[in-house]
């Protein structure tokens, strides 16, 4: 029988960590960590954003018909043999995909980390931290276009996390 102090039979010694406890003891700190939640966040983003630019991109093309199908960018291609429509298609694709992981992998890492390190100053988790993280990750997205956009940026990104949030801290129906 264990005892809850970590050693085998009453009386016994502790038993010495392994080194797979060890490496899994490493990887909760490092998850832990405001960085580690970051650059999680931030390849995640970065994943989600590219498979997200791929679908939107396969989704631009129009049929030969509709309004869009009458601008000449899309004559152009449409004129084109099935290989070279191909090679145009698949190159769209993938420049859309890229685009889109940076500007997911750039906002999940950004929120994430003022999420964390507003949560660490606080020592509270709540809805508060997150609305907070949503303003300061929307008005720095938008700092290139003035503080119009910023306060814009800063009021929209704190709406959409406030309502993501509060959706999440539902009690379950369980």
């Amino acid at each position: 029988m264990n005892s809850p102090l970590g050693g085998g039979a009453l009386g016994a010694p502790p038993m010495p960590m392994t080194a797979e406890d060890q490496g899994v003891k490493a990887m909760k700190a490092a998850m832990e960590s405001c960085l580690g939640k970051s650059v999680m966040s931030g390849v995640m983003g970065f994943g989600m954003g590219g498979l997200f630019g791929m679908f939107m991109a396969s989704m631009s093309y129009d049929t030969v018909g509709t309004s869009l199908a009458n601008n000449q960018a899309h004559q152009a291609i449409a004129n084109l043999p099935l290989r070279q429509q191909l090679k145009v298609g698949f190159k769209d694709m993938g420049t859309r995909s890229w685009s889109m992981a940076k500007n997911f992998g750039k906002v999940g890492a950004l929120f994430s980390g003022i999420e964390c390190g507003i949560e660490g100053m606080r020592a509270k988790n709540d809805l508060a931290n997150g609305v907070a993280a949503g303003c300061l990750t929307g008005g720095i997205l938008a700092k290139n276009a003035g503080p119009t956009a910023m306060a814009g940026g800063c009021a929209a990104f704190a709406a959409f996390s406030a309502a993501i949030d509060a959706y999440m801290r539902q009690p379950s129906d369980e």
